[in-house]
């Protein structure tokens, strides 16, 4: 290893041979010569050695061998050199600031086409919007949104994908053509996190497609949406689709009605010992087994018997019963909407 340099002796036994030949000569390398540099420089890759190192070597070998007037040809290539990477360097920074404020404008709608198509975006199309909310909200410039989009990239192209932080979440809008990006999506998102311990809780939330600027928004508050109404409803799933929780929000909207209903059904609950949210888990696990009482009990983790045993005093209480059709729908209709309002642990007003 040259101490002047950084750069083994092997690398550059070669060139000086060939500079000294030339010195001799005032003949250029041959091309036996060139092969023999080319291996070279191939070695100095492999051993990582970046390129403007081994340059700045050889210049310096060119110098001791030429003297002083080469000296200026160096550091005037340095300067070059240095210069060249700076301006690489601003360039990268003002393009992540634009994409900053571009996905700002995209997800308010306020982003035109000729600005979307620049970060491969193609706003006549239908798009669909999947977001990612971790435990510890992810911050711009997370290296875990470079690694993601990366993989997007190589699979489907960069203009079809783009991944980007936002709220704290993780999106990537995707053309709803593209059927696969959603489910890559997310198997990078789980791969990503399940080694990190201190991001390991994850959910997903999937718009539905939408057309236009205007669209993508729709699809990311959707997405956003579901997750939200996941965590207030208690779902399991890590993946929740918008188009699968579309009676959430019509039963949202008119709040009187679902108050109503909630206190008609499962008022009478209040009234059991223990309160009714045991009664409101035994419903819910009996719902979720499909009115399987066995698949119930394992997820609550008591005995069939009491599975049978809360059913028949939820019938007795409240007259409804989850095994007539008519009224296992009220039932369920009920027990979504207490989720929704957080009762029993907030009144119904």
């Amino acid at each position: 290893m040259s101490e002047a340099t950084g750069v083994p002796a092997d690398l550059l036994g070669g060139y000086l041979s060939v500079l000294a030949a030339s010195a001799a000569t005032g003949r250029l390398p041959g091309r036996s010569d060139m092969d023999d540099l080319k291996e070279c420089g191939a070695l100095a890759a492999e051993r990582g050695i970046p390129l403007r190192v081994l340059a700045d070597a050889c210049l310096h070998a060119a110098e001791l061998t030429a003297g002083g007037a080469f000296a200026a040809v160096r550091r005037s290539m340095a300067a070059f050199a240095e210069g060249y990477e700076e301006a690489q360097l601003t360039a990268i920074r003002k393009e992540d600031d634009a994409r900053r404020e571009f996905v700002d404008d995209l997800l308010q709608g306020r982003a035109d086409a000729r600005r979307a198509e620049h970060f491969g975006l193609r706003l006549a199309e239908a798009y669909v919007v999947t977001v990612a909310r971790m435990t510890t909200p992810l911050p711009m410039g997370d290296p875990l949104i470079r690694t993601i989009e990366q993989a997007l990239v190589a699979r489907f192209g960069s203009h079809n994908v783009l991944v980007a932080a936002r709220d704290g979440l993780l999106v990537c809008a995707s053309p709803a053509s593209l059927t696969a990006a959603t489910g890559e999506f997310t198997h990078h998102v789980r791969s990503a996190l399940s080694s990190q311990a201190s991001r390991p809780s994850w959910r997903i939330g999937v718009g539905r497609p939408h057309h236009g600027p205007g669209g993508i928004v729709t699809s990311y508050r959707e997405a956003s949406n579901a997750i939200d109404l996941g965590e207030r409803l208690g779902l399991r799933a890590q993946v929740l689709k918008a188009a699968d929780l579309l009676v959430f929000p019509v039963l949202l909207r008119d709040r009187g009605a679902i108050v109503d209903l909630v206190s008609t059904v499962l008022g009478p609950l209040t009234e059991a010992r223990g309160g009714p949210e045991p009664l409101l888990e035994t419903l819910e696990a009996v719902f979720a087994s499909q009115g399987n009482h066995t698949a119930a009990a394992r997820r609550l983790g008591v005995s069939t018997r009491a599975i049978t045993y809360r059913l028949e005093r939820i019938r007795r209480l409240t007259g409804f019963s989850p095994a007539d059709p008519t009224q296992r729908f009220t039932l369920e209709t009920a027990v979504l909407g207490a989720r929704l309002l957080d009762w029993p642990a907030q009144p119904l007003i």
